[in-house]
């Protein structure tokens, strides 16, 4: 007679050993006593889940997503209960807007204490509600194996999103027999054959139809298969907000971003189009310039949008054909269709892309440093395979107009607009590709949102490189309040530390620059040090924007 094995446990223990099932490898985290069973847990799962010590649960939690999007598996992160959660949410936030998986496991307090308003508790369900697509609280250890499949399950599957998961402390500590589970399976629609078929119909009887690519999930097949059926059809396409590395933005078909600042000839070429094929983003706010580029609820040009959230098609827009489909697979199924007759758009393919190649041309800048033609520099120097990250702010307007992204997953950027993502992402992308060259961007108040991840970036001697762009104000904010109240500066000026010494003091290597042709020896010098380091641009306060200066946006505001 063979004697049961048992299989007690703690309630850490089979947390940990659930995330080595499902393939964690690595988790980010700000160590709390609310889970310190968890981390004692981790202590002897080291050889399998690298645990990344982060400065503040905002950039722990942005480390999450960034690892999110570059994995396409969801970033594990770890927080305590309360003040940790509360900062945690920003990163949360983004994952949920961006579709990004992510799994937050927050430290509670003790079950005999729960409703009590206990020290740092938090009702999470209510906190989290509105910004993930799941929240729980585990609180019988035995069926924490239930809880992380179906966490993964939830984070990947349809339109990927955030999960959390509340541990109350005592039960991390309790044992239990809990039964195991396999990995996860990422779920996923396909597109119907009819479905197909109409689209390919309606593509037919087009005249000027443009593509926009955007959204979650996809792959390099799915990007390949996506790129193919443009060729096949001569279609212009275009990226949406901060997705322009699904496609190629050399090939000739690429013709743009739906961005903040988006190319006025784009815009035009929207309007007069008379089929939008969407395929993957939600059709939001930036997407359609306030709601303004598509009339709602119904468009003017004929409107196909595949999703792979059902519940985004209809949300805004209503679609004359709406498929509910992952990317890899309708990438796969447009990729298959035989090709239309696209004479009739031949033309307005070659002039979509020509006018964006005009658009991308580095214009002239007040001050000594033109911030386009740093990036445009980099853009010629860096190798295909960089990532570039960046937060939030009109710094960024620079690099999405005049950077070209050449392959998937080379882009990190929050579509939520949160600021302070940079440097987070920066650190994540260094951990997960530590053999690529990594460029993250924050501009002067954004950096000092999440600026202390600095130290987490030395601490493990990661090989990217910090540009903080700073022109001594909350940029984004100065632009709208001269449009709107000029010559009234309120709240927006700042008064900035040297940053490229704030650098030296976490142990990086720091430079500071104030004149276009010092850039390109100053970025040598900063890769050839052996760990991270930081470049200051200081760039004129009048370059508000690539095509715009605060006088010249004060003085129309004046005349109006």
């Amino acid at each position: 007679m063979t004697t049961p094995t048992s299989n007690m446990r703690t309630g850490g223990q089979i947390l940990v050993d659930a995330l080595k099932t499902h393939g964690a490898d690595t988790a980010f985290c700000v160590p709390g006593e609310s889970y310190l069973a968890t981390l004692d847990a981790l202590y002897d799962a080291s050889d399998d889940i690298r645990l990344i010590v982060c400065r503040q649960e905002g950039g722990a939690a942005n480390m999450a997503d960034a690892y999110g999007k570059l994995t396409g598996k969801p970033g594990i992160c770890f927080v305590t209960r309360g003040p940790g959660a509360t900062n945690a949410s920003v990163g949360i936030h983004t994952a949920y807007q961006d579709s990004t998986p992510v799994i937050l496991f927050i430290g509670q307090v003790a079950r005999d204490m729960l409703e009590r308003e206990a020290f740092q508790e938090v009702d999470f369900r209510r906190m989290f509600g509105q910004m993930s697509k799941w929240v729980a609280q585990i609180d019988d250890p035995a069926r924490i194996p239930e809880f992380i499949s179906r966490a993964y399950h939830v984070a990947t599957s349809g339109r990927p999103g955030p999960v959390v998961l509340a541990l109350p402390e005592d039960m991390q500590s309790e044992k239990a027999d809990a039964p195991e589970t396999g990995r996860y399976t990422e779920i996923q629609a396909s597109p119907a054959t009819a479905d197909m078929a109409t689209l390919r119909d309606m593509l037919s009887k087009a005249k000027k139809p443009m593509m926009f690519v955007g959204g979650s999930p996809w792959n390099e097949a799915a990007c390949a298969d996506i790129t193919a059926f443009a060729e096949a059809n001569n279609l212009p396409v275009a990226a949406t907000y901060r997705r322009q590395d699904l496609i190629d933005n050399r090939h000739k078909l690429y013709c743009g971003v739906l961005t903040l600042g988006t190319n006025p000839a784009l815009v035009k070429r929207i309007k007069e189009s008379d089929l939008l094929i969407v395929a993957g983003p939600q059709i939001g706010e930036i997407m359609t310039d306030g709601y303004t580029l598509i009339d709602t609820p119904r468009s003017k040009q004929t409107l196909i949008h595949i999703c792979a959230g059902v519940g985004e098609l209809g949300k805004v827009y209503q679609p004359d054909l709406a498929i509910n489909s992952g990317m890899v697979q309708f990438a796969a199924a447009a990729r298959a269709l035989d090709p239309v007759d696209s004479s009739a758009w031949t033309e307005e393919t070659k002039a979509a892309r020509a006018a964006h190649e005009a658009f991308s041309i580095p214009p002239d800048a007040p001050g000594n440093l033109n911030y386009s033609k740093v990036v445009t520099w980099l853009d010629e120097n860096l190798p295909d395979d960089a990532i570039v990250t960046n937060g939030a702010g009109n710094y960024t307007i620079w690099i999405h107009r005049f950077f070209r992204y050449r392959q998937y997953r080379t882009q990190l950027a929050p579509q939520s607009g949160a600021m302070g993502y940079g440097v987070p992402s920066g650190v994540a992308a260094a951990i997960v590709h530590p053999d690529r060259e990594v460029v993250s961007f924050s501009g002067d108040g954004c950096f000092l949102m999440n600026g202390q991840e600095l130290a987490t970036a030395a601490q493990y001697g990661l090989n990217v490189t910090f540009i903080v762009v700073n022109n001594g104000m909350y940029g984004t904010i100065r632009m709208h309040q001269e449009r709107r109240f000029p010559m009234r500066v309120s709240g927006t000026e700042l008064v900035n530390p040297d940053f490229a010494a704030l650098a030296k003091a976490y142990g990086l290597h720091g430079e500071m620059v104030d004149r276009t042709e010092d850039f390109p020896d100053a970025y040598k010098r900063a890769r050839d040090f052996n760990g991270p380091a930081l470049i200051e641009l200081r760039v004129d306060q009048e370059a508000i924007t690539p095509a715009a200066t605060i006088s010249g946006i004060r003085e129309a505001a004046l005349k109006s």
